[in-house]
């Protein structure tokens, strides 16, 4: 049941997911277990997953991160459902670091991507669940200054070839799944690309490329579709990157 807040504890036994301990713009400091309280200053403790199991609930992350003190479990919900993604505040700045080593580990039969996000971020999203304004996410980490974060749609943005990027795949896909994935579509049966490691190893990304850039626009349709228990998230790229992959796979 993802979403739900206020029952459970974190390691240092306070408890998680209050609205007023995620409202806390105003207040520089954050209360950790009995009192303890440090100044974020410039890092805020906080990262975000991308690749949960559509069934994750708060309690699965907390196994995943255990031994960590967690002070929040934030999952994002879009469009009404989950999107796969949360944001995760620990007690400090040093549990940030050890949260950021299980990145790639599996939950389920998925593995889950760990990395830094930002105060701001956390702070749209904990608004967008309270119903004050879209959820917005930086896409990289923010320059120098002011900046505007940039939206989930930036997708339908960006500048398109004929390739698609796949990711979050099942370690067993193989090239005739992704091409009956995208039944429908004009793919180049030939230029299909299941990534590997160089043992051999499937990554979990693939490379598509299609007949037209119009197609492959097309295609997007299919981001967040299941292949198995999986649910598949696509972005568009470029055949310079396929090949620079293709290129690190066999070294």
């Amino acid at each position: 049941m993802h979403g739900s807040r206020g029952a459970m504890l974190g390691s240092g036994g306070y408890e998680v997911g209050s609205k007023r301990q995620r409202m806390m713009q105003s207040n520089p400091y954050l209360a950790v277990g009995s009192g303890a309280s440090y100044g974020y200053g410039g890092t805020f403790p906080v990262v975000r997953l991308r690749g949960l199991p559509f069934n994750c609930a708060d309690i699965d992350i907390f196994k995943f991160f255990a031994g960590l003190d967690i002070v929040d479990v934030l999952l994002v919900s879009k469009n009404g459902k989950f999107s796969g993604e949360a944001f995760v505040v620990f007690a400090g700045p040093m549990q940030v670091e050890i949260a950021l080593q299980r990145d790639r580990h599996n939950m389920g039969r998925r593995y889950v991507e760990v990395f830094r996000s930002y105060k701001q971020d956390y702070y749209n999203a904990v608004a967008a669940e309270e119903g004050a304004y879209e959820y917005e996410v930086r896409v990289s980490p923010p320059p120098t200054g002011p900046s505007r974060p940039k939206r989930f749609s930036e997708k339908e943005k960006l500048e398109y070839t004929e390739v698609l990027k796949m990711r979050g795949l099942p370690y067993s896909v193989n090239k005739s799944q992704i091409i009956e994935f995208f039944c429908g579509y004009k793919v180049i049966e030939g230029r299909v690309q299941v990534v590997c490691r160089p043992d051999g190893k499937a990554t979990g990304e693939a490379f598509v490329e299609f007949e037209t850039v119009e197609e492959a626009r097309r295609a997007m349709a299919k981001d967040k579709m299941s292949i198995g228990s999986r649910y598949v998230e696509l972005f568009p790229t470029t055949r310079e990157e396929a090949r620079r992959v293709e290129s690190r796979s066999r070294q």
